[in-house]
């Protein structure tokens, strides 16, 4: 991995030696447009076009890693800056490398957004490789509390984990995916927004307006998600999948079970994880089992068959289709749909 990232960066560094360093960046990846969709929908992708006029040279440059980040700017700045997300829709979000272009664009913006976790563990060597006088750089990770990754009851422990404890090594790894809470969600957004208008100040107004309005959304979000599970018969929930819920069970207490931690590059499970998990799920009498977005779903519908659970959609939102991206979906929209699911879960 190192020696891969070395090599981006040598080709970065001779390809920016030829490129002029500015606050646009030369974008050829998931983008905003110029006229942006109302507050609720996410733009449909475009390319930046290679032309700047100097009123968009002026325009704010936001460069994030992941769709969570991207909607969180989007509905911060709607079309008064651009946001352009280097995963690519419907890509896996863990598996990312970022590409000689975008490492380029990650340089010539204004603020990048990135997670801090294992997924994007790439973006340390790629960052302490360029001139980061211009830019602005906000963790997701630093906006809010962090908690430990949890290996629960049943759930597979990956293989380098194994290792370490051999070796009498303790790295505690810290669960990546505070944006699955809408608690946290309201702090970061309200964190990035503070930063934006710093960067922005021309258009501080607009974006206090936009996160406020957004936070009480995320507010309206979270009292359901209390309403649903302070009425529910069980606090419970099994995954049949990853597991990178750890904040959004914590914030509504919610106990689980799950095959593999949130980060974990396993898919396929041990026949006695499988196994643990189909006696849990009769025992517990769980009406529905729970895979992540974008998953090959197998675990979790072989579950759903050996015990007449429903197999049914949590999602995470790592990223989203391309199709649902062109669709405009939203962290709430989606979010929503979790709400849905969650009611015929918990009773």
């Amino acid at each position: 991995m190192k020696n891969k990232i070395l090599s981006i960066t040598l080709a970065v560094l001779m390809a920016a030696s030829i490129s002029a360093c500015g606050n646009t960046a030369n974008n050829t990846e998931v983008s905003a447009e110029t006229n942006a969709p109302s507050e609720t929908s996410a733009p449909s992708i475009a390319e930046t076009s290679e032309s700047s006029e100097s009123s968009d040279s002026r325009r704010l440059s936001i460069v994030v890693t992941n769709f969570p980040e991207y909607d969180f700017a989007h509905q911060i700045v709607q079309d008064n800056a651009d946001v352009t997300m280097l995963l690519k829709p419907g890509a896996e979000s863990h598996t990312y490398d970022p590409t000689p272009e975008d490492i380029i664009t990650i340089q010539n913006s204004d603020m990048f957004v990135y997670v801090g976790g294992d997924s994007d563990e790439w973006v340390n060597d790629v960052l302490s490789s360029m001139d980061q006088s211009h830019m602005n750089i906000f963790r997701l990770m630093d906006a809010v509390e962090t908690v430990p990754e949890e290996l629960v009851e049943g759930m597979e422990e990956e293989a380098e984990e194994e290792e370490s404890a051999e070796d009498g090594e303790e790295e505690v790894e810290l669960d990546e995916h505070v944006w699955t809470s809408p608690v946290n969600a309201m702090t970061i957004v309200r964190k990035m927004s503070e930063t934006l208008e710093t960067l922005d100040p021309a258009n501080k107004d607009a974006y206090e307006k936009n996160a406020s309005d957004y936070i009480s959304e995320l507010s309206d979000l979270d009292k359901e998600f209390q309403d649903v599970v302070s009425s529910s018969k069980r606090k419970e929930i099994i995954v049949g999948d990853r597991f990178p819920f750890r904040y959004f069970c914590d914030e509504y207490g919610l106990s689980y079970y799950a095959a593999f931690p949130g980060c974990s590059t396993d898919t396929q499970a041990s026949a006695k994880t499988v196994a643990f998990l189909i006696d849990k799920v009769k025992s517990d009498e769980i009406p529905v089992v729970f895979h992540i977005e974008l998953s090959n779903e197998e675990m979790c519908n072989s579950i759903a068959e050996a015990t007449g659970a429903k197999s049914e959609l949590l999602n995470a939102v790592h990223n989203v289709s391309d199709e649902d991206f062109k669709n405009g979906v939203t962290y709430v929209s989606l979010m929503k749909h979790n709400v849905e699911v969650l009611k015929e879960a918990l009773n």
